[in-house]
């Protein structure tokens, strides 16, 4: 235990030495931001600086030009620190990725200056996880092997408070296309099959199933297509709905409710149905209590508290939890500015403030913490890996 309060006294003043390049390279990533798997620069720039520090950088990972896997250290436990870079159209980093991003990306540079050379005892891998926005970065490194050999994965994300607990609900995209038949809205009504009717229908099912659906269950969708003139019955209508819940089988259960729901109105409306899931499913969070504390002793040590707010409030989801049904897993908030909430310009603006750079600043020093307690204590691990079995 000595060896490792060494480590960590050594890895908090590498923090503060590094922190301006820490910063500078975020609010880079603010100043030119890059949508899912178009993040070539930001890949690039985190590949470049984990390179300087020491890693061996794997470009290109499961397919993906911007993902990448950098390693330094040898053997087990394997930590890996997520890196998250897309930004979202139009509103570029408003959910923060430059400081989520930059986070892991510090955390271990400073990990490198901090360890023992060589280091033996376990490795440090930086997963750089393109795509999160569009649902399936995490997910194409999953199916390819990427999370094979690892014991443990985290990351931080910008947030308006400071959580450790975060939910995420789980995730299905469904698409319904009606197929009906165009006639005159008005000299032959008779002639026509109403395939917007059909759409209208399902959204009136959808509202009235929301009042048996659990408290965790989200319905939410949008008319993609509502034909193209009042006095044509329109013989194509579209429609696309997430589905959330917080539970594999209860989101199996909402989404076979959700298809009814369009099943039946295309019966009532004389309409064919065309069905089809959108991407992958984003699994719910699994939440690992023995890592969660650990993560808490990086902020005792840092002496910052958890704000009071429920771990399932405010709940979208992410393909952090595809991670999370594999391997223990990881996803605290910390705190830019009271008052802000994500895919707003407000909070890309925020990121780059004093508050931005304060909260970038407590998740590099976080996880990096974090890290050296599982990598030099084998208890922490073990009741890391009970609780994901349990």
């Amino acid at each position: 235990m000595a060896e490792a309060n060494d480590v960590k006294t050594g890895f908090l003043k590498a923090v503060d030495a590094l922190a301006g390049r820490f910063t500078a390279l975020s609010d880079s990533f603010y100043r030119d931001p890059e949508t899912g798997l178009q993040e070539h620069r930001t890949s690039a720039a985190m590949q470049a600086i984990l390179r300087e520090h020491g890693y061996a950088v794997e470009p290109g990972v499961a397919g993906m030009p911007t993902a990448f896997r950098a390693t330094l250290g040898a053997g087990r436990p394997a930590v890996a620190i997520l890196a998250e870079m897309d930004a979202l159209p139009g509103i570029g980093h408003g959910c923060g990725h430059n400081i989520a991003g930059t986070a892991s990306v510090g955390a271990a540079c400073a990990l490198a200056s901090a360890l023992p050379k060589p280091f033996n005892g376990g490795s440090i891998i930086v997963l750089g996880t393109p795509a999160e926005e569009l649902g399936k970065g995490k997910i194409e490194m999953l199916k390819a092997g990427v999370f094979a050999d690892i014991d443990a994965a985290m990351m931080v994300h910008g947030s308006s408070r400071r959580t450790v607990v975060k939910y995420f609900l789980g995730l299905i995209r469904l698409n319904f296309v009606f197929a009906g038949r165009a006639s005159h809205a008005s000299a032959y009504p008779e002639e026509g099959v109403n395939a917007l009717d059909a759409v209208i229908q399902t959204f009136n099912s959808i509202n009235a199933l929301r009042q048996q659906m659990r408290g965790d269950c989200r319905v939410h969708g949008i008319i993609t297509d509502g034909g193209r003139a009042p006095n044509i019955i329109p013989e194509r209508a579209a429609a696309a709905f997430y589905v959330r819940a917080g539970g594999m089988a209860e989101l199996a259960s909402i989404k076979e409710r959700v298809l009814k729901c369009a099943e039946a109105a295309a019966l009532a409306t004389g309409c064919a149905l065309t069905a089809t899931e959108g991407g992958e499913m984003n699994s719910p969070m699994k939440i690992n209590p023995a890592f969660i504390d650990t993560y808490r002793g990086a902020l005792k040590t840092l002496g910052l508290e958890e704000d009071a707010q429920p771990a399932d409030k405010h709940v979208g989801s992410s393909d952090i939890g595809n991670v999370s049904q594999c391997v223990p897993t990881i996803h605290p908030h910390v705190p830019i500015r009271d008052g802000i909430n994500i895919h707003t310009r407000e909070f890309a603006d925020a990121t780059v403030t004093d508050d931005g750079h304060r909260a970038l600043m407590e998740g590099v020093k976080c996880i990096g913490l974090t890290a050296i307690e599982i990598l030099f204590n084998p208890d922490t691990l073990d009741r890391i890996r009970r609780d994901f079995k349990g």
